[in-house]
């Protein structure tokens, strides 16, 4: 148990950071992040909806975590990336994915895909990124009230997955029903809308294993369905393990930037100045997706279980421990980024955020969400383009994809 500071002890609702109906308000979350910040990195939550945990809230503790692998565990089978356990009384199919699995199953799968988000594929990538990027953008109307989230975000991020797969491009909107569905919390504790999910992900299945056919039985080509199918380490996956990876494709190709590019909207409202001086000195645009990733901070958590008892800033982690690292609180740790609510496009040390994760599961998208994100901001500021709130913006359901399923704006140019 966590040692509590004298002056109150904390209780469950101090602790219980978990709770879905929170985190669709920034003004009740990340005050209880910054309270337990202050009272220590690390904290026990005895009961929550999601059973007992280990909350880890500051930088340095998570990259701790992080950096011990040995330690703590992601395998799939014993519980996973994310603090929501696996129901034990629904039939349900197991969906291994390399982020879930130690080393050395982690390994080779994750250098399977690894070569499809090399610099050398960012040169290649980026013109076409910046064509569809301008392309769009001359489309939106001025003036009109519309969805940010599903006019821009969506439509790039699920342009360039589509890319990444050679998907059938009429069918991209399909990876994104298809990534909603993987990451739904609301279907957790409802049976009728878990069986939809699980009927969806079915579909999705159905569909990649015919893409799957079509490129096992071609000459490989740089697309990632066919890069799976001819990887020693990845050719024999059993279809569960093929619908995990796919799921942890999509998800990682989706959330991270349409969440990141959806908070860009976000941050242009609530930090007005020190956006429009990110937009009169584009030169600090590159910097400035480094620190708008850490203040959106797309994927709230990573879970881990420990496999042997652990000493960790003088709080005793038990084998079998739930440990869930909060990436939101570390990326609003005030002894790591100083004024951390703020968004400062010259924040010199933005880069250390941990939104894509540290060590051996660090994101391998990393470097196409950065791109994306930087040639839509730099297209913007090209078009002088601002783009104000209309009305208020849906957030997701979820501690876990930390994002807007809509936002109303209107649109303004030069």
């Amino acid at each position: 148990m966590a040692t509590l500071a004298a002056e109150r002890l904390l209780t469950i609702d101090d602790l219980d950071v978990s709770r879905l109906d929170e985190w669709l308000e920034y003004s009740r979350i990340l005050p209880k992040f910054a309270e337990l910040r202050r009272r220590g990195p690390l904290h026990w939550c005895p009961e929550s909806g999601f059973g007992a945990y280990w909350s880890v809230v500051s930088h340095a503790a998570i990259m701790e975590v992080e950096g011990r692998p040995d330690i703590f565990s992601s395998r799939w089978d014993i519980g996973g990336i994310t603090i929501a356990d696996r129901k034990p009384d629904r039939d349900e199919p197991e969906m291994p994915m390399f982020i879930a699995m130690d080393r050395p199953q982690h390994t080779g799968q994750r250098r399977t895909v690894a070569p499809a988000f090399t610099p050398a594929e960012m040169l290649r990538h980026a013109p076409d990124i910046r064509r569809r990027t301008a392309e769009l953008l001359d489309t939106l109307p001025e003036g009109e009230v519309f969805d940010w989230v599903d006019r821009v975000s969506i439509e790039l991020t699920t342009g360039m997955l589509a890319i990444l797969f050679a998907f059938p491009w009429q069918d991209r909107r399909l990876l994104t029903k298809w990534s909603d569905a993987a990451t739904d919390f609301e279907a957790i504790d409802n049976d009728e809308k878990n069986q939809a999910r699980w009927n969806t992900l079915f579909e999705m299945a159905a569909y990649f294993t015919n893409l799957w056919t079509e490129r096992a039985n071609a000459e490989p080509r740089p697309d990632l369905i066919s890069m799976l199918a001819h990887s020693d380490a990845t050719r024999n996956m059993s279809p569960q393990e093929f619908l995990g990876n796919l799921v942890l494709l999509i998800v990682g190709g989706n959330d991270t930037t349409r969440n990141s590019m959806s908070g860009a909207v976000m941050a242009q409202n609530l930090h007005r100045a020190n956006w429009q001086k990110m937009m009169d000195e584009p030169a600090l645009i590159p910097n400035g997706v480094s620190e708008l990733i850490r203040w959106q901070t797309p994927l709230a958590h990573m879970r881990r279980t420990a496999l042997a008892d652990f000493d960790l800033h003088g709080q005793t982690i038990h084998a079998g421990d739930k440990v869930v690292m909060w990436y939101l609180s570390a990326n609003r740790d005030e002894s790591v980024f100083p004024q951390a609510d703020i968004f400062m496009p010259w924040r010199e040390n933005a880069r250390r955020h941990l939104s894509f994760g540290f060590g051996i599961h660090r994101c391998v998208g990393a470097r196409l969400a950065e791109l994306q994100i930087g040639i839509l901001l730099e297209e913007m500021q090209k078009r002088r383009m601002r783009v104000e709130l209309a009305g208020e913006p849906t957030r997701v359901f979820s501690n876990f994809v930390h994002g807007y399923r809509r936002m109303p704006v209107e649109i303004r140019r030069g």
